[in-house]
């Protein structure tokens, strides 16, 4: 099985003098470990799922639920959303790039080119200008007249700036009224005289069910979807 999917991979030419020279199995596998390996890269920095996760542990630590949801629930969430999100910009890469490299009507670089186009587009357009221009100043890049000529190593991380700056503010804002509530809570014992009694362990239930009433889950999906948009 591993034999075939090697022998399927597209043969890479880096031939010199127009020479074609295929690549040998081995370095096949090496091709595919290796963009193998990027592929956590791409799904965290690149994609939605920055600000999705971000906001999720966000919410556990508002709650003061300590592992619940778990780690894995919240990251599978955050991944399905993330495709959910991401399906349009996957679909143009695949309409613009993949399936064009597979009926052959353009070269490798090409279709790693075109394939680029959409990604860039979805990141730029959640961009803020100032973090975008603050790379292309540093490394005093003219003026782009189009988003293919931004490069990947530009775009990437301002997005993941200003994924980070979202984030925490749509953090805080959940962040906020579960504190008003152990504030409360706190007073509350407080003025009873009940100094002993932790105001968080007594606040909790109160918390989750505030958050279930008004249908939480619901509405912070729905935001976060919204809000790539």
């Amino acid at each position: 099985m591993i034999s075939a999917l090697l022998q399927a991979l597209p043969q890479i030419d880096l031939s010199v003098g127009g020479e074609a020279e295929d690549f040998s199995l081995a370095i096949q596998a090496l091709i595919l470990i290796t963009v193998l390996s990027f592929g956590p890269a791409f799904i965290t920095m690149m994609t939605s799922f920055t600000r999705i996760i971000v906001v999720f542990f966000f919410l556990r630590m508002g709650m003061g639920t300590q592992q619940s949801p778990p780690n894995q629930v919240l990251i599978g969430l955050a991944l399905f959303l993330t495709i959910f999100i991401m399906m349009p910009t996957f679909n143009a890469i695949n309409d613009q790039a993949i399936q064009p490299y597979i009926n052959e009507e353009m070269t490798q670089v090409e279709a790693l080119t075109e394939a680029a186009i959409p990604l860039k587009e979805f990141m730029i357009r959640q961009t803020r200008e100032q973090d975008l221009l603050f790379f292309m100043d540093m490394l005093e890049m003219d003026p782009a007249e189009s988003i293919a000529e931004i490069p990947l190593f530009v775009v990437v991380p301002s997005y993941i700036i200003s994924e980070l700056r979202i984030a925490f503010q749509i953090g805080f804002m959940i962040y906020l009224p579960f504190m008003v509530i152990d504030l409360v809570i706190a007073s509350i014992l407080l003025s009873m005289g009940i100094i002993f009694l932790p105001p968080v362990l007594v606040s909790l239930p109160f918390k989750i069910l505030v958050f279930v009433l008004t249908d939480g889950w619901y509405l912070l999906v729905q935001s976060m979807v919204r809000s790539f948009n």
